[in-house]
């Protein structure tokens, strides 16, 4: 009996070495080589075209399958306030004043029990329409992408629809997902050990020619990993030596995006396990920027430690992100001024996912690095535009905030994001009191600005 298994045993081997090879020889042929070229054969942007053309047909058969089952699910609805034109405290509290007195406003005392109404009614609207929390949750879709994460009420519409939802579950699970991991582990893995080779190089113009070579071939290896349609826009503008760019931030794959089309220099804090292997492999081949968790809040050694690289002219770009935490890419928050006080070229980049083929936003309260890469690599794709602003710099008379709040505002207007004040540590932290104070004070200013005035008269 055992002999008789053996020739079975011989032939299964063998189907699994012809399959493992034609496996390896495929991704060698159409990504990896290609990878390493920058070059494309068009099929992802193809397999986009594709999806497109599901998911109409899809949202289609769901609006005629809610329609006839009267299914309460899918009747349009709306729980939005409507909006008004942004006016000021003054000019508000003074609405209020007249609509409840028949009074003169300018012979109304310092104080009316009225003002109340004003702080009452914009504590409502904060908490019925918060423009802070509503950031760091996934992004709403008009239509379904045929994943039960975009849709947490999905319920049996029709068997054609289940059918393909069943299909879709098994391609990205069954082919897409293993794919993507071995390529993952490739691009990761190359990355390591190419990098720490570079790194016995002594220090030139060879050196530095390699590491860029090395650095965009594994990213762009790792973009294919995710299955990443990326447009440039504006390539003429893209960040040079010596300068630093900046980004809105939606997740972790943002240094990839961006990474796959140039070579930067990281700024971040030293991690330990597989992360920190990485780390220290790439530092041996490019001067990135690694700080120790103590090193991280001393402000002046950050500052420090990027002007002076920021200052050689024959190092990589820095890229940052300002904002300091994942924003869902719906809107831009507040951009910490720390990177704008060191005085370089600042060059501006705006990123913006199409979150019909899968959610790109990282809710790191929500889900670990393990399980959010897990659902990039199992969604359909990650689809992405990238625009690259004119540089800009620091003007005369201009402070950090003054010229952080320029550059966020053109990154937000490119990408058609909301330009948001609120800092994005919000996320995790209660409201400083300064905000609080901030309106006491416009307040105060109003009844004093008013008495003053009636003293004069």
């Amino acid at each position: 009996m055992f002999l008789s298994l053996c020739p079975f045993d011989n032939l299964v081997c063998i189907l699994l070495g012809i399959s493992f090879t034609v496996w390896f020889t495929l991704l060698l042929v159409f990504i990896i080589v290609p990878a390493i070229f920058g070059v494309s054969f068009g099929i992802r942007r193809l397999y986009m075209k594709t999806l497109l053309k599901i998911f109409e047909w899809a949202t289609l058969r769901i609006e005629r399958g809610a329609k006839e089952k009267n299914h309460p699910l899918y009747k349009p609805y709306s729980n939005a306030i409507i909006a008004r034109e942004p006016t000021s405290l003054e000019q508000e509290i003074k609405e209020i004043r007249r609509s409840g007195s028949n009074r003169d406003f300018d012979s109304a005392s310092e104080f009316e029990m009225s003002d109340i109404f004003y702080f009452a009614r914009r504590g409502v609207e904060s908490i019925m329409d918060d423009e802070v929390t509503k950031r760091f949750s996934a992004e709403e879709l008009e239509s379904w992408n045929l994943l039960t994460r975009s849709n947490y009420n999905f319920h049996y519409i029709s068997l054609r629809l289940t059918v393909l939802w069943g299909l879709g579950l098994l391609i990205r699970y069954g082919f897409l997902l293993p794919l993507r991991v071995t390529l993952a582990f490739t691009g990761v893995g190359l990355l390591v050990f190419l990098t720490s080779v570079i790194g016995l190089l002594p220090n030139g113009r060879m050196k530095n020619f390699l590491s860029e070579k090395v650095h965009l071939m594994c990213y762009r290896i790792c973009v294919r990993a995710l299955t990443a349609i990326i447009t440039y826009h504006d390539s003429e503008n893209k960040p040079k030596n010596g300068g630093i760019c900046v980004a809105n931030h939606t997740s972790p794959i943002d240094v990839i995006i961006l990474a796959s089309d140039g070579c930067y220099a990281m700024v971040g804090q030293i991690h330990g396990g597989l992360m920190g292997v990485i780390q220290r492999s790439m530092v041996k081949a490019c001067p990135h920027i690694w700080f120790e968790r103590s090193e991280v809040k001393d402000r002046h050694l950050v500052a420090k430690r990027l002007s002076d690289h920021v200052e050689d002219k024959s190092k990589l770009p820095i890229l940052i992100f300002p904002e300091g935490t994942c924003i869902n890419n719906t809107s831009v928050m507040m951009f910490k001024k720390g990177s704008f006080e060191i005085g370089a070229t600042v060059y501006p980049v705006a990123i913006k996912y199409d979150p019909r083929f899968g959610d790109a936003f990282w809710n790191s309260s929500k889900f670990g690095m393990v399980n959010y890469l897990l659902r990039m690599m199992s969604s359909w794709a990650i689809v992405c535009s990238v625009w690259y602003l004119p540089p800009m710099s620091r003007e005369e008379g201009e402070d950090a905030v003054q010229f952080a709040n320029r550059v966020k505002a053109a990154i937000a207007r490119q990408g058609g994001l909301v330009d948001l004040l609120w800092d994005g540590g919000l996320k995790r932290g209660k409201v400083k009191d300064t905000f609080k104070e901030e309106q006491q004070k416009l307040y105060s200013k109003m009844l004093v600005g008013t008495q003053e005035d009636r003293s004069r008269s």
